[in-house]
């Protein structure tokens, strides 16, 4: 059997949802986008113009959960399946949107370049437990209003996973389009083999911006996957108790499925969020705490008694350093997220409240995704019964290393991580040059990085992306991009 986790029980979950759909009922939503108020009212929401609130009726919310897509897959830049977000199969992806990258040499935070980027693509491209590429952080030598675009531009570029992306600005969203385009040769290839999940948050407490919501709407219509980012920050922007944040986000997650379906039923999405149980102590957002990591598996229980498919940023840490506490948190969090079926579960290699990507860290936590991944699979027999032949053998041979039973189920059975996670006994260790863990992951990337092979996008499709984005950044008065590894 799949070990699994429940933190709230079906009436719990009726009336998160009741109270949910009677605030959307009676307060609503302010959304700040003139085509999405004009949809609305034409399909049977209250909005009052001079607030820009819209009130959510009952059969407006039941009409687009009817029409949600209940699952879809994702599928890397050649086309191959990469990603089934469906029941309780769970993918890991690396935190996005980091506005530092934890340099290896002297262990300080720094802006990240373009190399820290395509290093970051590389290396993603080389660890089996990342299903796909996140956008993870944001170079900082290239102008603001190109760095979204930019991101997408690179990953595509060098990896060939799906990638988890958004975009701060509307405009940024048509050359993101036009990459994608250019990998999948039209829109019609594109709805059919989605490439990327597009982040749209709405704004704590019960509010939609005139760019998140844009974006919604831009990726409803061509049919490229949301996720849904719901903040609450208990004590903060929503109730202090876990049970009023969930009733909070659920609110602001339903609108977003409502406005998704008004523009194109059936549109993917993934019902998501980013909370956090505020620390009013530091006045911090502490990703790594087990109030937010409990908040985030919740939500996706309620996700999933809806029918829909789930996403949450958990798996990561608030540490500075690839400390013993980044370690902590982020295995607790991986660990929770399996057992919860959370389809999309971002966060491996990110510190510092969402903040910082580590290259070192993200090694780290491509075996703890394994680990954790491994949880999911259970305990089943292998041929274990009757079991008496099997304690012959071991009783008349002293060891079972090379019994026929053994070297069939190993590789099944157990999971071996890679050298970043240190099992050898001290001697050994000592032998092998006594590293830390930091000192092993520096390691561990290097190697990768040696071996990283290009991606096999066609040449032509490349010089596509590299056009589209010269074009661009030429806008934005940046004469050439900056130089780029191989």
């Amino acid at each position: 059997m799949r070990p699994g986790l429940r933190l709230l029980d079906d009436s719990l979950i009726g009336r998160i949802l009741d109270e949910a759909r009677e605030i959307l009922a009676k307060l609503g939503m302010e959304i700040h986008n003139e085509g999405l108020l004009d949809r609305l009212a034409a399909h049977g929401a209250a909005v009052d113009r001079a607030t820009r609130r819209v009130r959510f009726p009952a059969s407006v919310i039941d009409r687009g959960l009817q029409t949600a897509a209940p699952a879809f897959k994702l599928y890397d830049v050649l086309g191959e399946e990469a990603c089934d977000f469906a029941g309780d199969k769970v993918h890991f992806t690396p935190g996005s949107a980091a506005i530092n990258v934890l340099d290896a040499h002297s262990g300080e935070m720094r802006p990240p370049t373009t190399v820290d980027y395509v290093d970051f693509v590389k290396l993603v491209s080389r660890l089996p437990h990342l299903a796909s590429q996140a956008t993870a952080f944001i170079p900082a030598d290239v102008p603001e209003g190109v760095s979204d675009s930019y991101r997408l531009f690179l990953s595509l570029l060098y990896g060939e996973k799906p990638v988890v992306t958004g975009a701060f600005t509307i405009a940024s969203f048509a050359l993101m389009r036009d990459l994608q385009l250019a990998v999948r040769g039209s829109a019609a290839a594109l709805a059919a083999k989605p490439l990327t999940v597009f982040s749209v948050c709405p704004t704590a407490p019960l509010k939609w911006s005139d760019v998140t919501s844009q974006n919604l709407v831009d990726c409803a219509e061509l049919g490229v996957p949301v996720e849904y980012i719901s903040m609450p920050l208990t004590g903060f922007m929503s109730p202090v108790t876990l049970v009023g944040a969930l009733v909070q986000h659920t609110a602001e997650t339903l609108s977003g499925v409502v406005m998704t379906q008004l523009v194109r039923p059936g549109a993917p999405a993934l019902y998501g969020g980013s909370p956090a149980a505020f620390d009013l102590r530091y006045e911090t957002t502490p990703m790594g705490a087990v109030e937010t990591q409990m908040i985030d598996c919740a939500y996706c229980e309620i996700g999933k008694y809806l029918g829909l498919p789930t996403q949450a940023y958990i798996g990561l840490s608030d540490a500075k350093r690839l400390d013993a506490q980044a370690g902590a948190e982020t295995a607790m969090g991986a660990t929770l997220a399996a057992l919860a079926g959370i389809n999309n579960v971002s966060g491996p290699g990110m510190l510092d409240f969402e903040s910082c990507q580590s290259l070192e860290k993200l090694v780290l936590d491509n075996e703890l995704c394994g680990l954790a991944l491994r949880l999911t699979r259970g305990i089943e027999p292998r041929e274990d019964f009757p079991a008496l032949p099997r304690f012959e053998e071991l009783l008349a041979e002293g060891h079972l290393l090379i019994s026929t039973h053994t070297r069939r189920h190993l590789r099944a059975e157990h999971y071996f991580p890679g050298p970043v996670i240190d099992r050898a006994n001290r001697s050994r260790w000592r032998e092998e040059g006594g590293l830390s863990l930091d000192a092993r992951a520096r390691r561990e990337v290097a190697a990768h990085l040696a071996a990283y092979a290009p991606s096999r996008l066609p040449q032509e499709t490349k010089a596509e992306l590299i056009r589209l984005m010269t074009a661009e950044a030429a806008r934005f008065g940046l004469a050439r991009l900056p130089e780029r590894p191989a």
